[in-house]
């Protein structure tokens, strides 16, 4: 077994659903930390289900997802599909960024000077400092999803789940998002967990992918999905 200080997330003979039906089942994974996580699959296999079983908003129907003790649930920077493509948020960007703290803050009425600190350098690792009064809502997608990603920082620089981060754009720009995401998983060993359709990103970035077909179909490092049976059909590759 891995050494449990090195394991955030252990997922054994799991199913989650609703209203006692499952969605997914037999799911068996582990997330150590600095994983970089891709969870694979096409619409309706049950990733964005699996997702809600990793925040705990939903509890396995069998089975157990175990959590480090290490890992509070407000220790987790959260990027959902929703998030990423809602376009008019009536803030500036430092008020949306300030936002990530908020499930920390607790009946304090203001943001502590360590707190704002830490916002700002997020915002200098994303690039995006010189941004702090501008309007959200009038920003490119890329720089909004800039924002976001800091915003999730400041929940937490110990675990990021993103669903769908790039959802809504173009190529060029999907492929600078997740060039920010692995340089965060290199430069300061944030664990990310992201459910992507992109699998070209997911296998050059990943180093740990988990696809989902309504069950596990593969769970394993990156260089053993390309070489296997799903990983050759899903990328396109020939014998």
């Amino acid at each position: 077994m891995i050494p449990i200080m090195e394991i955030i997330i252990q997922c054994v003979d799991a199913a989650f659903g609703y209203e006692g039906k499952a969605v997914i089942e037999e799911i068996n994974f582990t997330v150590q930390r600095g994983d970089y996580f891709c969870i694979a699959g096409e619409n309706g296999a049950g990733k964005s289900t699996l997702i809600k079983g990793i925040l705990k908003l939903i509890s396995p129907l069998r089975g157990r997802l175990i959590t480090s003790e290490l890992l509070k649930t407000n220790e987790i920077g959260y990027l959902s599909q929703q998030a990423a493509t809602k376009k008019d948020f009536p803030a500036d960007v430092w008020e949306i960024v300030l936002s990530g703290f908020l499930g920390n803050i607790g009946v304090r009425p203001f943001y502590s000077v360590k707190e704002k600190e830490t916002a700002v350098s997020n915002m200098k690792r994303l690039g995006i400092d010189h941004l702090k009064n501008a309007c959200y809502r009038e920003l490119s997608g890329g720089l909004q999803r800039r924002v976001l990603l800091a915003r999730a920082l400041c929940a937490s620089q110990n675990l990021l789940v993103l669903d769908e981060p790039v959802a809504g754009l173009d190529p060029l720009i999907s492929a600078e998002v997740y060039g920010l995401l692995s340089k965060l998983n290199k430069e300061i060993g944030v664990t990310i967990i992201m459910v992507t359709h992109a699998l070209d990103f997911a296998v050059k970035y990943a180093n740990r992918i988990l696809h989902l077909k309504n069950k596990q179909i593969f769970f394993g490092e990156t260089e053993a999905y390309i070489n296997s049976e799903t990983g050759r059909r899903f990328l396109g590759i020939g014998d």
